[in-house]
């Protein structure tokens, strides 16, 4: 693949943000790391959560459709997108524009014991009366999205960040 970007999406709690920077780290300082979230709160001024309390889900996804338009510009980059992004198929359009697009992916079992560790507060989407049943329904109802939008797939559950960042590095050939 000749793209120098990678885009990574999954269900929240895969993995994004913290595999995402160990790929900068490893690739050098030439690249750069983003998340769609911090381009939403950084262009609202307003918290993810918040967005959704006060503005709900719909406007949050407008939000997120202009973060992946933002992004899908940038060269050398490694984004971590919202668990959302592939609900419009217009943003994956978008990011495959410039980035190789990697599914990271994971039991609903360590999703649920990595969110629990996090805070359930934190994540809007299942922050409900019984998140580990919440967490396999949206799963279920994403997971096809997911998996038409990669490139590339991923299983982090019970992998090493440095074993998971290899195999990325090595099946996306983005170069050191």
């Amino acid at each position: 693949m000749s793209k120098d970007s990678i885009a990574l999406i999954g269900f929240m709690a895969t993995g994004k943000t913290t595999i995402g920077k160990a790929i900068v780290k490893q690739l050098g300082n030439d690249y750069k790391f983003i998340e769609t979230d911090e381009i939403i709160v950084k262009e609202t001024g307003k918290s993810i959560p918040r967005i959704f309390k006060e503005e709900g889900e719909q406007k949050f996804r407008e939000y997120e459709n202009l973060a992946c338009i933002k992004a899908s510009k940038l060269k050398r980059t490694v984004i971590s997108c919202g668990g959302g992004v592939v609900l419009n198929k217009i943003n994956i359009d978008n990011l495959k524009e410039n980035f190789i697009i990697v599914l990271l992916k994971s039991t609903p079992e360590e999703i649920y014991k990595r969110i629990m560790m996090d805070g359930k507060e934190s994540r809007p989407v299942i922050n409900t009366q019984d998140p580990k049943i919440e967490i396999e329904k949206v799963l279920n109802f994403r997971n096809p999205s997911y998996e038409a939008a990669a490139e590339i797939i991923i299983d982090t559950t019970n992998k090493k960040i440095n074993d998971i960042v290899r195999e990325i590095i090595i099946k996306t050939q983005v170069k050191t």
